[in-house]
């Protein structure tokens, strides 16, 4: 059975929404949010005179656009899978 889902005040510029995440995942929704009011911030500071629609969608296009990140805990276990690789090499190029 899946993990209950717990309850979290998710702010987006000028509103807040109650949603429910996955206690693995509140760490990264929280990050996540925290970003995108960030990047919300910065639309704001340098085009004065739009609104918070205009704002939004900025913010929606430009993370859309971001590059996929892989979550710090996988890229750590990938590090180490390339790097036990990396040492299977060595050691058959050694022999050959």
């Amino acid at each position: 059975m899946s993990e209950e889902m717990i309850p979290i005040a998710a702010q987006v510029g000028d509103r807040t929404y109650r949603i429910k995440v996955e206690p693995k995942n509140e760490e990264l929704v929280l990050r996540t949010l925290q970003q995108i009011n960030q990047k919300l911030l910065e639309f704001k500071t340098n085009y004065a005179g739009k609104d918070m629609q205009d704002y939004l969608a900025m913010t929606m296009l430009w993370f859309a656009t971001q590059p996929v990140t892989t979550p710090s805990s996988e890229q750590g276990e990938m590090e180490q899978e390339l790097q036990l690789l990396e040492r299977l090499l060595d050691a058959e190029i050694k022999n050959s």
